[in-house]
């Protein structure tokens, strides 16, 4: 007797240190939630990503994160092409289609020697080339003879013997649908010569339109934004421009200088119709004493409301020490990021993207400049081109990471909205990682059916990784205020996107 009661005093016992064990473990759960409170969601907080994918270049959409970073990922430099694009002055390559398939077209600022016309510009001479490549690595340089240049028309220039207009020429190909067939390439262009020249603005001094049915063959149409009295100096750089499907009308990031500071920056302005722009907003986002030359500011291909930009900074006095001082410079890469619409650029990091390396030609004057547009070369691989010649490649959407170390981490977003029945995400797992994701209540509570505990664990190295639940399903939800909560552990996470069960992927 006395022994059966002792056997049921300890399993009374053995019960209430449970009862106390679980009391513990949901009294830390309560404070770790009352520490790190969850805001509430309500319509004008909520982000509607509908079905686009979004990458985590800004904290847009980020709330918290515990136990991961966001970590700046860096190309790398493929074997050098047998017949690589020639070292040269604002390239800008453009992938467009043919009736034989995939087609680079690649565009530099030559020099022709031979030039007799008008010097007074202080940039006479210059042309456009022009180069094309049907893999994106090796290039041909095809013979159109169009211009005489240094005594032979056997040569690849497009453009010559425009003085000051040629100096920074930057094309694009238009995706407006309504772009007419003989303006299917647009591009800017011009220079308004060396000097203070607050005051002092005319005609002639802007950017000037050009209009091409096929890339090669180009005309010159009026000046559409032009110089202001304000300006110390602008334009002396490459000017870019495109057509955003997002904001429906064509946008332009140029070179001005800040004042009175005066280091070389960027600011934009916008256009219906390619013709008549906006008055222009400085971007400033330079860091304190940064000059940043080039901006190379374009839509990204896999998500094209977020722009992405590759600033060559530029820093005098850290070059070649036996150069004259306006050649004595070293530069490096950046990376920064913007959003439709807005006139700011994120500087979620400010170090640099691209470093001059170990070769001594890399430290010399203007040696650093990435071509304008990052292009997709293979469905595993983003293209972008270094003045130098080489190709440097990274994944697609690898800029920046979600990276989760070997402890598990989380990262909980805003708010948001979706437009979908399935969650895909671009991740890459150690052998031992994983990758497991939550659905919340936009004021924080998890969903039943779609826990972390739901979710089957996800790993691997995937652009288009799919994550699915024991139970639940997503589409419900679609339309209303979620949250998500990704739990990473030995993870990069690139990004994510809500799509249709039957949407290809691009």
């Amino acid at each position: 007797m006395v022994r059966s009661m002792a056997g049921e005093d300890n399993e009374v016992t053995q019960a209430f240190r449970i009862i106390l064990c679980l009391a513990g473990i949901l009294s830390h759960v309560l404070v770790t939630y009352a520490a790190d409170p969850v805001a509430p969601a309500d319509s004008e907080n909520t982000i509607d990503i509908g079905s686009r994918r979004e990458l985590f270049v800004d904290r847009l959409l980020i709330e918290r994160m515990q136990g991961v970073e966001l970590r700046l990922h860096h190309p790398v430099c493929t074997p050098r092409p047998k017949s690589p694009l020639p070292v040269g002055h604002y390239v800008t390559v453009i992938k467009d289609i043919d009736e034989a398939g995939v087609l680079f077209r690649a565009y530099w600022r030559g020099h022709n020697q031979s030039f007799n016309g008008d010097r007074s510009s202080g940039h006479a001479g210059e042309t456009v080339e022009y180069a094309e490549s049907r893999d994106g690595h090796e290039w041909s340089f095809p013979e159109l003879g169009l211009h005489e240049v240094n005594g032979t028309r056997r040569n690849n220039v497009i453009l010559a013997n425009m003085p000051s207009l040629l100096h920074n020429f930057s094309p694009f190909l238009d995706t407006n649908p309504d772009a007419l067939p003989s303006e299917r390439f647009k591009a800017l262009a011009g220079y308004p010569g060396k000097g203070d020249k607050r005051g002092k603005a005319k005609p002639g001094m802007g950017l000037f339109a050009f209009v091409s049915a096929d890339g090669i063959h180009w005309t010159l149409r009026d000046e559409v934004i032009p110089y202001r009295n304000e300006w110390r100096h602008a334009f002396d750089s490459q000017n870019v421009s495109f057509w955003s499907a997002a904001e429906q009308r064509y946008v332009c990031y140029f070179r001005t200088w800040t004042t009175p500071d005066r280091l070389r920056s960027i600011s934009r302005t916008t256009s219906k119709d390619f013709q008549v722009w906006t008055e222009p907003t400085a971007m400033n986002p330079n860091l304190p004493g940064e000059h940043l030359y080039t901006n190379q500011t374009h839509p990204y291909v896999r998500a094209p409301h977020i722009y992405i930009s590759f600033p060559t900074r530029y820093v005098p006095g850290r070059g070649d020490s036996t150069a004259s001082s306006d050649h004595n410079n070293a530069t490096d890469i950046l990376f920064m990021s913007s959003r439709t619409g807005t006139t700011h650029y994120d500087r979620t990091f400010t170090e640099a993207f691209m470093r001059p390396g170990m070769n001594s030609a890399r430290w010399t004057n203007r040696a650093n400049y990435v071509a304008l547009n990052v292009v997709p070369t293979s469905r595993t691989e983003l293209s972008l081109y270094h003045r130098s010649g080489d190709r440097y490649v990274i994944r697609p959407d690898g800029f920046v990471s979600v990276h989760g170390g070997s402890e598990p981490g989380e990262l909980v977003t805003r708010p948001l909205t979706f437009d979908g029945d399935q969650l895909t995400v671009n991740a890459s797992t150690a052998a031992a990682g994983s990758l497991r994701v939550e659905l919340q209540t936009g004021d924080g509570k998890p969903i039943p059916g779609l826990t972390l505990a739901d979710c089957h664990t996800a790993f691997g190295d995937r652009i288009d990784m799919k994550i699915r639940w024991q139970k639940g399903t997503i589409s419900k939800w679609a339309g209303k205020p979620v949250r998500l909560r990704f739990q990473l552990h030995e993870c990069d996470l690139y990004s994510f996107q809500f799509e249709r069960a039957s949407s290809d992927h691009q």
